[in-house]
């Protein structure tokens, strides 16, 4: 007989108050049915007794971030690794444009609780048979797969091509802040646009825009790192402060004339823009754009951007969206586990730091709803991260 306690967590309660409608459920980067397996409660404690069960963050609909049902707690069953998987005990997770996009309101449900969450550190618990590059014990960190269930859970399943060792002069919460941001800034500069490493860009100079958030914060100083002269936006004293903080040479206000700021530091053009928000200053960074300049972006926009100007400078765009070589399981997918070692190198080295300014805990619904609105609200500076299971 299975024990008759009442379970912690009432998940057939979450199922019969959330009945999901299968023509709802996401079309979008549909995660992998295999890696998480809903847990019934009258199974609950039962496995919870076998160790089969771990605490997760999860949705069944799409809700505003202050509705109580936007994320619930549930239990979900432990998954095991196979192929060239990692299992992989999360530590800390961390809050990323990505997810509140995802999460937005939609006329959309679940079937099952949907684990969302692109950023961790954690240690490896058990690998796959193909294993190479990890043993269990070893600590961790990485960003993870949009098509395959996310981090806020126990035990995540991750492919080893994407996950790096975690810095050693790092606690948990400071290495989660860093992967999904180190890998997109690192791959908008150094495999997007080419721009030489470590040291080897001296001379040249890069606008960033959007320099106080996460990529922002990571990316200025990857770019001193590169030698890079750095502009960057910022328009309040303590966004600035943190700008600076980081590394940026100069600041310009981007609630004003960013062509006629530029132009007062005494620079005609800039060699590399990197637009780190939205596409309001498309604009002005094709004016201030050097001939056969390059611009990357990761903003998926409707607004106008004409091209006109970028065919006369024979200038380049270059979309960066760190998820592809996951999603599409690229040939070069290991080169994410490489650049996220080179990264803990640099952390460890003292060349990098982490760019965490906010931590909450544990690792629940509220939690996370709350990091969700500090993220919603446009004004979050840095990283917001999450520590811990309670």
């Amino acid at each position: 007989m299975l024990p008759t306690a009442t379970p912690p967590i009432p998940l057939m309660k979450l199922q019969h108050e959330h009945p999901a409608d299968t023509s709802l459920i996401h079309d979008f980067t549909k995660p992998h049915q295999s890696d998480l397996v809903f847990v019934p409660a009258e199974f609950n404690q039962s496995l919870a007794l076998k160790g089969n069960t771990m605490k997760a963050v999860g949705l069944t609909r799409y809700l505003p971030v202050d509705d109580p049902e936007s994320f619930l707690d549930v239990a979900l069953q432990k998954p095991e690794p196979t192929g060239r998987d990692v299992l992989v005990e999360v530590k800390a997770i961390s809050v990323n444009p990505v997810d509140t996009k995802i999460r937005a309101p939609k006329d959309k449900a679940e079937k099952t609780p949907r684990v969302l969450g692109w950023d961790a550190s954690g240690v490896v618990s058990a690998v796959g048979p193909d294993v190479t590059l990890f043993k269990p014990g070893d600590t961790v960190y990485y960003a993870g797969d949009l098509t395959r269930p996310g981090t806020n859970q126990q035990f995540q399943l991750v492919d080893e091509r994407i996950v790096g060792r975690k810095p050693t002069s790092l606690s948990d919460a400071q290495a989660a802040a860093l992967p999904l941001t180190a890998i997109t800034a690192w791959e908008a500069f150094f495999d997007r646009l080419h721009i030489a490493p470590a040291g080897g860009a001296a001379g040249q100079s890069v606008l960033i825009i959007g320099g106080a958030g996460g990529v922002g914060s990571i990316a200025i100083q990857l770019a001193k790192w590169a030698g890079l002269t750095v502009i960057t936006t910022a328009s309040r004293p303590k966004t600035k402060d943190w700008v600076k903080k980081m590394g940026a040479d100069h600041v310009v206000n981007h609630r004003e004339d960013l062509v006629a700021q530029v132009r007062a530091l005494g620079l005609e053009h800039v060699d590399y823009v990197a637009i780190f928000n939205d596409m309001r200053h498309w604009n002005a960074a094709v004016e201030l754009i050097r001939p056969q300049g390059g611009i990357v972006t990761i903003d998926d926009t409707d607004l106008p951007m004409p091209m006109d100007v970028m065919k006369t400078k024979a200038a380049s765009l270059h979309w960066e969206f760190m998820f592809t070589r996951a999603m599409y399981h690229a040939p070069d997918m290991i080169e994410q586990h490489q650049l996220l070692t080179r990264v803990a190198d640099l952390i460890d080295a003292g060349n990098l730091r982490t760019t965490l300014t906010t931590t909450l805990g544990p690792i629940n619904a509220t939690n996370l709803r709350e990091a969700h609105r500090l993220v919603e609200s446009g004004t979050m500076i840095g990283k917001v991260v999450l520590e811990g299971w309670g």
